[in-house]
């Protein structure tokens, strides 16, 4: 390990599994059966050990998990920006990965007041948390001033581009993507993964390594809102969300304690707003 305050230095000890795999199948059709090959996702255990101390399990997609780990460190609150991550180890062994992450003595000793264990599933954002206590539903005050919000023909941009950024959904139907576009509807990077909590940390940990300033674009995400992922936005300074489907009560009351944007039900025919200030 590097001893430093600079940018984290990601080493892998070993060829990351493939994302993917081929499978046999039999494919049901009106004219019969058919044996075929198909493509499916992977996914495998991610233990998150923060200075030797091992924090979560998650279950993710075996790529990108440099950037995945630093987005959950900070999206989780586990530190307050990216200067406290000091470097990050990859290593893959039979059973899964482990991603060592050296942080900050403040930070680790945050850590371990406040300690959780997460066995975390693709689609669970909580669980393994010891108590309801240790819920963070108080977001930070999210600044919003002179941000641009996208307008219908900006969302259907997003929505008739993002599929030729999407190669594992492609290729298996099996994973959420988010995405960061500016106002105008470009898509500048994405992430995928087969759980939405996943993807969306890979894509904030890019930005933070990118030093992308929250304020210049949103995220664009193919799933729900739901609350935890709102959360993580408001974490990292994000004021305007954007997603495929439905929000959540929760999510759409945090989204405006923070003063989040939150975009949902967007599709070829528009899309709603929840504006970022609680309706009268």
């Amino acid at each position: 390990m590097i001893a430093t305050d600079e940018a984290p230095q990601c080493v892998a000890s070993a060829t990351p599994p493939e994302a993917t795999s081929e499978v046999r199948v039999v494919r049901h059709r009106a004219d019969g059966p058919e044996l075929c090959t198909d493509t499916v996702a992977e996914e495998c255990p991610v233990a998150l050990v923060f200075n030797g101390i091992s924090h979560a399990v998650m279950m993710a997609t075996p790529r990108d998990l440099e950037a995945f780990a630093i987005g959950f460190a900070l999206s989780e609150g586990i530190v307050g920006n990216r200067r406290d991550i000091f470097d990050i180890e990859t290593e893959f062994h039979a059973e899964g990965a482990e991603v060592q992450i050296r942080i900050a003595q403040s930070s680790f000793a945050q850590l371990k007041a406040h300690r959780r264990t997460l066995t975390g599933r693709t689609g669970c954002g909580v669980c393994g948390t010891e108590s309801l206590a240790l819920l963070d539903l108080k977001p930070e005050s999210v600044d919003t001033t002179q941000v641009a919000l996208p307008n219908a023909a900006a969302i259907q941009r997003i929505l008739n581009d993002l599929p030729t950024h999407q190669p594992l959904t492609q290729a298996t139907g099996c994973a959420h993507a988010a995405a960061w576009c500016t106002s105008h509807g470009e898509i500048v990077r994405v992430f995928e993964d087969v759980g939405r909590h996943n993807a969306m940390d890979k894509l904030l940990g890019w930005m933070a390594n990118s030093a992308v300033d929250p304020r210049s674009g949103l995220i664009f995400l193919t799933s729900r809102a739901s609350y935890e992922l709102v959360r993580k936005a408001a974490r990292m300074g994000v004021p305007v969300l954007a997603t495929i489907s439905a929000p959540t009560g929760l999510a759409l009351r945090i989204a405006h304690a923070a003063g989040i944007h939150l975009l949902s039900f967007c599709r070829s025919s528009g899309h709603v707003e929840y504006p970022g200030a609680t309706p009268d």
